[in-house]
């Protein structure tokens, strides 16, 4: 099977590390990812805005980048729900609306590839730390994406998990949100670190690197120790030390 890497700008601008923890764990496993360099953002931006027509351009570029790919799995469940929206903005064009909903149904974020299509909940990762666990908005609502990394953290060996007060509450990044409203952002994600030194945890994990950028940012200005990590980068260094 052709399984392709959808690596988020984020990923790939600012946090390459968290491709390189997907690829090397994949590749233990059998799957050798694919990478189409012609991928781009997939358009949520402009799409949240109301520029659909703009977003439209975007879009058919992802649809075109991983239209022979059997599978594509990517680091975010924000990015990765956004391709669920790409039916409704194609409604009108039947070939691309095709394409959109074969994409939409062989996309996975990582940790629902990990378990749903692979069967994988143990990597044999050992880490030893107190961790905790932010289910971003759009992963957790909208993807459904909950039991997969309760399971694989629940295999982590050694890690000592202790659950987020008030953790589906939203970390107020949004994208844009956060900088139209930036006073509404900033106290919401302040509510949220107040949450996570009361775990006492040294490590936060999740899902969607925007989200932890935002939180790392707030951890960071405030001087707290607290290691924020995407939960792939946490399996990986894991099954290094392990």
């Amino acid at each position: 099977m052709k399984v392709s890497l959808f690596i988020t700008c984020l990923s790939d601008a600012i946090y390459p590390r968290v491709g390189e923890a997907m690829v090397r764990l994949l590749a233990a496993h059998g799957v050798r990812l694919d990478f189409p360099p012609v991928q781009t953002c997939c358009g949520q931006p402009s799409y949240n805005s109301g520029y659909w027509d703009e977003t439209r351009v975007a879009a058919k570029t992802i649809l075109e980048a991983f239209d022979d790919s059997d599978f594509v799995v990517c680091p975010s469940g924000s990015c990765t729900y956004m391709i669920h929206h790409y039916p409704e903005l194609f409604v009108d064009e039947p070939v691309w609306l095709e394409k959109a909903k074969r994409l939409e149904a062989k996309a996975y974020e990582f940790t629902q590839f990990l378990v749903q299509v692979l069967g994988i909940t143990d990597l044999g990762a050992h880490f030893p730390h107190k961790v905790t666990y932010h289910p971003s908005c759009h992963g957790s609502r909208l993807l459904g994406v909950k039991d997969e990394p309760m399971a694989l953290l629940s295999a982590v060996k050694g890690l000592e998990f202790v659950p987020l007060p008030y953790g589906e509450d939203c970390c107020g990044f949004g994208g844009t949100f956060a900088i139209k409203m930036p006073d509404i952002s900033g106290a919401m994600v302040t509510e949220k670190v107040d949450h996570i030194k009361e775990t006492e945890a040294e490590v936060l994990v999740g899902l969607d690197m925007a989200c932890l950028m935002n939180i790392a940012g707030n951890l960071r200005y405030r001087n707290e120790p607290v290691r924020v990590m995407h939960l792939a980068e946490l399996l990986y260094e894991g099954v290094q030390t392990g």
